[in-house]
């Protein structure tokens, strides 16, 4: 099966599970509540479509690697939901801290129903996240259930981390690059690293196995990290669903600005001057591309993605899982700045 026949019939059983553990809130006076959610999750409200619910990444690295290791991936269906569910929690509170207004083309929760509203939302997904990965008891033994808890739980933390790191790095001058790769490991890495372990557990894979998958879902989350700063400096609006300027004018620490900064040249001298105005912005990016920010940024995003081809193969994944897995991540990896 290729991944697009993959996706055909996993996505319809993750999107059934994420509304089964939202339904938890669907009670009469609870009803605005849950229509909170399920406006997040873009189920309901404006602009409706594949784009509003985002593209359900996560589950199918999980339920891909739990097939690849020869296992039925249904019995992970728990655990796919609750990855997306803490990855929606973590988006919603981020709008919040970064006081986005627009989040897959429609309006955050935060600016439709205010933010103590929005933080109480998150905290509803992040404790369904929670509840939904016991769910995974219903059909895998408890030392598994375990298993996927304990990386589900300190993952959450490692985000945290990445989103305190992102914030304090707000109020520097002095970023440099080596600052830069923690904080995506929290933010970004952290996740897709614990969706590729957390499948590898329910696999039944061995422990070299598992750790192959880590590293991989770990390359995976930095490399698709930066390739999202390349595209938040040149990028086309209508494939990034976001502002293209967004990152120049919000002073973002993404990759190719801290590149641009240490090069200490024309994007530099204007980058610490003032803060950039949108007029300001098509000319600080084709600075930033003289300069080798693009370069430098593309060459680190085919560094990381054979990094995570590396360690995928060596988990040796089964023939026709293993191929989805690989054309996910060349699907992802390979969108057009």
């Amino acid at each position: 099966m290729s991944l697009e026949e993959h996706t055909n019939s996993m996505l319809p059983v993750i999107e059934a599970e994420l509304h089964r553990q939202i339904a938890r809130l669907d009670q009469p006076r609870l009803r605005p509540f849950y229509e909170m959610l399920t406006y997040h999750m873009g189920w309901t409200g404006e602009n409706l479509g594949r784009g509003a619910k985002g593209k359900r990444i996560r589950p199918m690295i999980l339920l891909l690697v739990t097939l690849s290791c020869n296992q039925e991936w249904l019995r992970a269906i728990p655990a796919a939901a609750s990855v997306e569910l803490v990855h929606n929690f973590s988006l919603v509170h981020d709008d919040i801290q970064d006081n986005s207004p627009i989040r897959r083309g429609r309006s955050t929760i935060w600016t439709m129903y205010g933010i103590p509203m929005a933080i109480n939302v998150g905290d509803a997904l992040f404790s369904m996240a929670n509840q939904a990965i016991l769910d995974l008891a219903k059909v895998n033994s408890a030392e598994k259930v375990l298993k996927a808890g304990k990386i589900l739980h300190d993952t959450c933390l490692d985000l945290t981390c990445g989103q305190f790191l992102d914030m304090s790095y707000e109020k520097r001058n002095d970023m440099s690059i080596d600052d830069y790769w923690p904080m995506i490991e929290g933010k970004t890495a952290a996740l897709l690293s614990a969706c590729a372990q957390i499948g590898a557990v329910l696999g039944n894979a061995n422990d070299a196995t598992i750790e192959q998958y880590r590293i991989f879902g770990r390359n995976l989350g930095l490399a698709f990290q930066v390739q999202d700063d390349i595209m938040g400096v040149w990028g086309e609006e209508a494939l990034t669903g976001k502002s293209t300027a967004s990152d120049l004018l919000e002073g973002k620490n993404s990759l190719p600005i801290l590149y641009g900064i240490s090069q200490k040249g024309k994007f530099a001298q204007r980058w610490n001057a003032s803060r950039l105005r949108p007029e300001d912005v098509e000319e600080a990016a084709q600075m930033l591309k003289n300069e080798g920010a693009y370069e430098f940024a593309s060459r680190e995003a085919i560094r990381l993605t054979d990094q995570a081809s590396e360690a995928l193969q060596k988990a040796d994944p089964q023939e026709e899982a293993g191929a989805a897995l690989a054309e996910l991540v060349n699907k992802l990896l390979a969108r057009e700045s």
